[in-house]
């Protein structure tokens, strides 16, 4: 199963307390002051994992505490620091606080980690405050609360390219021909049900795909499945636009998703966006090819005719989606791949 957002609660220990103590040995009754200080709380971590792919594991545990730093004890002995604790999370994890929804940070590199809750620190023990003028201090302080938060974990998935279009365009058959990826493909609406990549092998390059579910109008409003997985378009560098050849209007129902995905993320109307017309295989289709091209190059955009079943034309649209993507710096997007640093919150 598919997981991509969670609440989960983080809570980093105290520190430990210092205390009060005075040497007491024989022969040394009136010793100086001997308490040591507290421990450090230990703090929380999310580190990203390039092995996770969804946040599922998340399901069974959303509470997370490290423990509190030891307290001091005489003869100067300081209170050992708490371990940290290390939550692995996805690349592409975006995280926000629950209460305000403000975005914290977006983890986008392999081994990234970013400090969500610091640990306290421990108090000073008397043997801190000893001075010339006050050598019998009998005050202690006791460890600082560590920090704790609801935060809510978004995974937006990391591909170069995206597969768009309407339920039964044929975007899993690509996907399935172009990569090792096996997505389940069905003749009916909304077979895909969480997003799906693969990592196309052009020899001299490769790049990744991810078919995203079947988008329909309203999807932004959370229609069919759209809402769920419209996010997972943010972050790729193109769109693969893969319109049905074989429906009655092929030009509206490309004006209709883009529609959608102008509504979700004013952005994505600027991305770059290449068309592919699928189902050339079929009789009626290959008899109304020259219309529906036409149509659209009337419109400006250029279509290339494919069989995501067949493989025709296939090769020759990767060949270019790869030229396309060499002229793309990944961070062309760059939005996506900022780091914030609110307070109380810093990146390690």
């Amino acid at each position: 199963m598919f997981q991509d957002v969670v609440k989960i609660y983080v809570e980093a220990g105290a520190g430990g307390n210092g205390v009060v103590a005075f040497r007491r040995e024989k022969f040394i009754p009136f010793g100086g002051p001997s308490g040591g200080d507290g421990g450090r709380g230990g703090s929380v971590y999310l580190e990203t994992d390039p092995q996770m792919t969804t946040l599922m594991p998340f399901r069974r545990k959303r509470h997370f505490r490290a423990r509190h730093g030891g307290h001091g004890e005489g003869s100067k002995r300081h209170g050992a620091s708490a371990e940290d604790v290390i939550i692995k999370v996805p690349l592409g994890t975006v995280v926000r606080d629950a209460e305000s929804q403000e975005q914290i940070a977006d983890l986008t590199e392999p081994g990234e980690k970013l400090m969500v809750a610091r640990g306290g620190k421990g108090g000073f023990g008397n043997a801190h405050f000893a001075t010339s003028t006050h050598q019998a201090p009998r005050i202690a302080i006791e460890g600082e609360p560590g920090e704790n938060h609801w935060l809510v974990l978004e995974l937006k998935l990391l591909a170069d390219v995206g597969l768009v279009g309407f339920p039964n365009a044929g975007k899993s058959t690509l996907l399935s021909r172009i990569s090792a990826a096996r997505p389940k493909i069905a003749d009916y609406p909304f077979t895909t049900l969480e997003p799906q990549l693969g990592v196309v092998d052009l020899g001299d390059t490769s790049f990744v795909a991810a078919d995203i579910p079947g988008l329909i109008e309203g999807a932004h409003q959370g229609a069919g499945l759209g809402h769920e997985f419209l996010r997972h378009i943010e972050r790729t560098r193109v769109l693969l636009h893969v319109v049905d050849g074989s429906s009655p209007d092929p030009l509206r129902d490309y004006h209709a998703i883009n529609r959608e995905l102008a509504l979700h993320n004013e952005a994505l109307q600027s991305r770059e966006q290449i068309v592919a017309i699928n189902k050339v295989d079929m009789l009626e289709v290959k008899e109304r090819l020259p219309d529906i091209m036409a149509s659209f190059k009337k419109e400006g955009v250029k279509a290339m005719p494919i069989s995501a079943l067949s493989g025709e034309g296939v090769d020759e649209l990767m060949r270019h989606v790869g030229g396309r993507l060499e002229t793309i710096p990944r961070e062309a997007h760059g939005e996506g791949y900022k780091v914030f640093h609110p307070r109380g919150i810093k990146k390690r």
